[in-house]
């Protein structure tokens, strides 16, 4: 375990020097190198997180944290100190001519992607929960989140296997989580976080 803290250690340095993809905005952003059993996923930072340096920092993070401290007993500092927090792009992708995020392109997702396996095989994780439609799908066959949030699956990436518990992306832009049949599925979600054996609470 000493060994992988270490090796974690270096990798996360190596991270933050990542240029791979230059349509991609720096810094590199990037959770802490917690090794531990659960691996969160988003899917890439905001234009907000490349200024407070650390993912999830902003508008949709409140929204994420609130749900992990009122449901699974974890509140946003002791997450941040227990759960390895990654994400399908560590980059800001700049914005559309139309105003929005722009999506990483497949080739930017497959760089980053080399990223995430060296850390599921690092960290050997038995829970990871991907956040939101893109992290998903890293995983799992394209489908509504009605028929995967609140659902227990097997998964397997970079040759280690786990349970994965997906949420919807907390995006005050989407309303999903906050009516039904959402809210009802992100609370039966969260509480297969909370009860499973990985987790931290």
């Amino acid at each position: 375990m000493k060994k992988n803290a270490a090796q974690l250690q270096r990798h996360v340095a190596e991270l933050l020097a990542c240029n791979r993809c230059p349509a991609m905005h720096k810094p590199v952003i990037s959770g802490k190198a917690v090794m531990s059993k659960v691996m969160l996923i988003g899917q890439a930072p905001g234009v907000k997180e490349p200024i407070l340096g650390r993912p999830f920092a902003w508008t949709a993070g409140k929204t994420m944290f609130r749900w992990f401290s009122e449901q699974c007993g974890v509140d946003e500092a002791t997450f941040r100190e227990t759960v390895y927090m990654a994400a399908v792009c560590r980059c800001f992708p700049g914005k559309t001519a139309q105003g929005g995020d722009r999506v990483p392109s497949p080739a930017e997702i497959a760089q980053c992607g080399s990223w995430m396996d060296a850390e599921l095989r690092l960290i050997q994780p038995e829970l990871v929960i991907p956040v939101g439609k893109l992290a998903i799908s890293l995983f799992l066959p394209a489908a509504p989140l009605t028929e995967t949030i609140g659902k227990k699956f097997r998964a397997e990436r970079a040759g280690v296997s786990f349970d994965l518990v997906p949420l919807p992306h907390p995006s005050g832009a989407s309303p999903w989580h906050r009516m039904e049949p959402g809210r009802s599925l992100l609370h039966q979600a969260l509480a297969k976080i909370a009860k499973h054996p990985a987790w931290v609470g």
